[in-house]
């Protein structure tokens, strides 16, 4: 259990969160390694998994995409291993992103693992989205600089990099420290001695993203084909001008997209949708197996490319999303299933009682079914 010492959640948003850039000494104090570097490599030579190498010798920086099968060619000089999404394949990944729980689900992107030997790092760069960086093992000097306007260049085609910067904070990171930075802020890390970096990344959709993957949904959904209409057309001089009211009427069409159950189907889809997300095979697994699987103090393992979100809403139900896959279900099972989506795996509380557990047996069945959730085998 990962949880962030002497932090005030609510002073944070108020005063950081996309605001100013924050060193938390000792955040997680005596933090333990999720993994090593030899697990990390490990997880650099699965086919699916985001990994690159970044090294530099002198001023000649290199950058090798994996998935690796051989490191010795792109382990030079100072160097260092990068890899996305480690929470898809560690459990603990999971437990460490709870410690975070303080900014909705859905805004969580992925926890990047970085070793690094003296000296290394990706240079000088900024990002479009908040990121936590948590100090592993070893010490790795961090410099972080104000917002502002950045020459930027590319010292290879996959690295982007700024002009040097006059840092606002300037300090050496050891084990459990933590950096908070939010989108736009110059910073640059170069590790002092072999280091791990735990990197938690904040997913912030732009219009492209948002319009690209709604036209997407848009084009499978049988609800959405209402057509332009002007029964009040009336001839006109120029036959080549669009009049501002037929704009109007279109940006009114498009709105109106945006308004019904569609919508809200699409976005609970998006929001929810992992980066992996596998296909799924349906299993029969009956109510009453289920029932008292649980009943008996066994455990549920979530997969861990599926994170569930519901949408507001003033009705006793609500639908909860997971990627593709959505249930209905009352709102009173919700502090029930939070725990159930926010951690790796999942026991009976013993204080449930028996037809608590059998709605949420019922809620989830389809879940289960899908092996969203499924039996830890002894």
């Amino acid at each position: 259990m990962y949880q962030l010492n002497a932090f005030n959640p609510q002073q944070f948003l108020q005063q950081h969160w996309q605001k100013q850039p924050l060193l938390i000494r000792g955040g997680f104090p005596g933090f333990v390694d999720l993994l090593d570097e030899h697990d990390l490599a490990g997880l650099a030579q699965e086919p699916d998994i985001d990994a690159r190498i970044v090294s530099r010798n002198g001023n000649n920086w290199q950058v090798a995409q994996g998935p690796f099968d051989d490191f010795a060619p792109h382990c030079h000089g100072q160097w260092s291993l990068l890899v996305q999404g480690v929470d898809l394949y560690l459990d603990e990944a999971t437990e460490l992103l709870n410690a975070f729980n303080f900014i909705p689900r859905w805004r969580i992107d992925d926890l990047m693992v970085s070793y690094s030997v003296p000296g290394a790092g990706v240079g000088p760069h900024l990002d479009q989205y908040d990121v936590f960086i948590i100090q592993g093992k070893g010490r790795r000097h961090w410099q972080v600089g104000n917002k502002g306007q950045y020459a930027e260049h590319r010292p290879h085609p996959m690295l982007g990099q700024v002009e040097p910067f006059e840092p606002i904070i300037d300090a050496i990171l050891e084990p459990g420290d933590i950096l908070y930075i939010p989108p736009g802020f110059p910073h640059c890390g170069e590790a002092i001695e072999p280091s791990l970096n735990y990197s938690v990344g904040f997913r912030a959709p732009n219009q492209q993203d948002l319009l690209s993957s709604l036209a997407d949904f848009a084009l499978q959904q049988e609800g959405l084909t209402q057509r332009y209409q002007d029964p009040d057309l009336k001839s006109r001089p120029l036959s080549g001008e669009v009049l501002g009211s037929e704009v109007e009427r279109i940006q009114e069409l498009l709105q109106a997209s945006l308004q019904g159950p569609a919508f809200t189907q699409w976005l609970g889809s998006f929001l929810s949708r992992g980066p992996q997300e596998e296909s799924i095979e349906d299993a029969e697994v009956a109510l009453d197996e289920v029932f008292e699987y649980l009943q008996n103090g066994n455990a549920l393992q979530r997969r861990l490319d599926f994170k569930g979100i519901w949408l507001e809403s003033d009705s006793p139900q609500v639908q909860l999303h997971l990627g593709e896959l959505n249930i209905q279900l009352n709102k009173n099972l919700l502090p029930h299933l939070e725990p159930m989506l926010a951690h790796a795996s999942w026991v009976k509380p013993s204080s449930m009682t028996g037809e608590t557990l059998m709605q949420l047996c019922q809620a989830i069945l389809p879940l289960i079914n899908a092996g969203v959730w499924e039996p830890i085998e002894d």
